[in-house]
């Protein structure tokens, strides 16, 4: 199979990786995430107006550059690369995605929103009780005249603060359906955190909200499709995102180990070490491939489909945990500073680990798609 990308697919990928190099300070960054606004709105603008990657993936009948998967995979390993915390997965990949499966009149003008970057999306999907399984939803959405009104309460709703619009799953008389809410929708109250990784999320309260009749998106009742296909996409991106940020942190740490001595010479020259940088470079190998399976496999069956994608997760779950923990260790207490890079790196793979289900969950969901069957457990 050749992987070799095409003179377009380099192209993109040299135009994000050098507009990150020259724009995009992970001091200030990180500045912005922990006591600014969470982002760099002008740093989103730049995205969609100069760089053009909010369109690059998405049709051109949505104002897009009729892209597709590699092209996602390319732009978000660069982002991961520099550590960006916009919310390019949450709005280009997952919120996209469900509005272009709903289709109609509300959800093609939000696409386009979304290419322009005046339109950021968050999707509100897990509760409480319902662990990472998207489709065990107490939140109910009821008819009253032209009108639905929803009721309930979501968790850990990952680029909420910094969305305009909000993708929120209930239960209505006919199944799960999917439903569009304005932000500062009456009614829906948000209340915003800081994750692990310096990002923003928000628990939210939906009291009586009453939406129009094209809130719903899609057809009543069949969200759990398009949900599962969007669950996929965005594990597809995050694993092209954590190998962005798994050779940002093996390269870091053979700079560090050929610079820092002990016993007058390099840490680099000790056999040990080399031999934990080689499993290291090994990992990150092997999360690339199940990065480039799953990117091939978007447009598969959906078993085959969702098998590349639990491989993906538990690959990148694993790969993240072994590169971010030896990194932080070859480092020694430099690595947990805020003035290294290295620490910021760890923390986001640390979150890459359990978002979108941690490595245990994945595992047992590869082994349950294999299975042969009527086989028992």
């Amino acid at each position: 199979m050749d992987f070799e990308p095409t003179a377009e697919q380099q192209l993109l990928r040299a135009t994000v990786t050098d507009f990150l190099a020259a724009r995009y300070d992970l001091e200030k960054s990180r500045a912005a995430a922990r006591v600014g606004a969470g982002w760099q709105p002008e740093i989103w603008r730049a995205f969609a107006e100069e760089v053009g990657i909010l369109g690059a993936s998405l049709p051109e009948s949505a104002g897009g550059f009729g892209g597709g998967a590699v092209e996602t995979m390319i732009i978000a390993e660069a982002l991961g690369g520099a550590l960006v915390v916009e919310p390019y997965i949450d709005t280009v990949v997952v919120g996209a995605g469900l509005l272009r499966r709903a289709g109609g009149a509300r959800a093609e003008t939000l696409v386009r929103g979304i290419t322009s970057g005046t339109v950021i999306t968050a999707l509100a999907a897990l509760e409480a009780d319902s662990g990472y399984d998207l489709t065990r939803v107490a939140t109910t959405a009821r008819r009253e005249g032209d009108s639905w009104v929803l009721d309930g309460t979501k968790i850990v709703v990952t680029s909420a603060p910094l969305a305009t619009h909000l993708l929120i799953t209930a239960r209505t008389p006919e199944g799960l359906s999917l439903f569009v809410v304005d932000a500062d929708t009456a009614g829906l109250t948000q209340h915003p955190y800081r994750t692990i990784d310096e990002r923003r999320a928000a628990d939210i309260v939906l009291d009586s909200v009453r939406l129009p009749a094209d809130a719903l998106l899609g057809t009543e009742g069949a969200a759990q499709d398009s949900l599962a296909a969007a669950t996929d996409e965005a594990i597809a991106a995050l694993a092209a995102e954590a190998v962005g940020a798994m050779r940002r942190v093996l390269a870091d740490t053979v700079d560090y180990a050929k610079q820092r001595q002990q016993f007058g010479v390099p840490i680099a020259s000790f056999q040990i070490l080399q031999h934990r940088m080689v499993d290291m470079h090994l990992e990150l190998e092997q999360a690339i491939a199940a990065t480039y399976l799953v990117t091939l496999k978007l447009d598969a069956a959906p078993a085959d489909r969702a098998r590349a994608a639990a491989a993906a997760k538990a690959t990148i779950g694993r790969a993240a945990r072994f590169l971010g923990q030896h990194a932080v260790q070859l480092h020694g207490a430099m690595g947990m500073t805020e003035e290294l890079a290295v620490g910021h790196y760890f923390k986001r793979l640390t979150a890459i680990e359990n978002e979108w289900g941690p490595t245990d969950l994945h595992i047992a969901r590869y082994a349950a798609l294999t299975r042969p069957s009527g086989a028992t457990q």
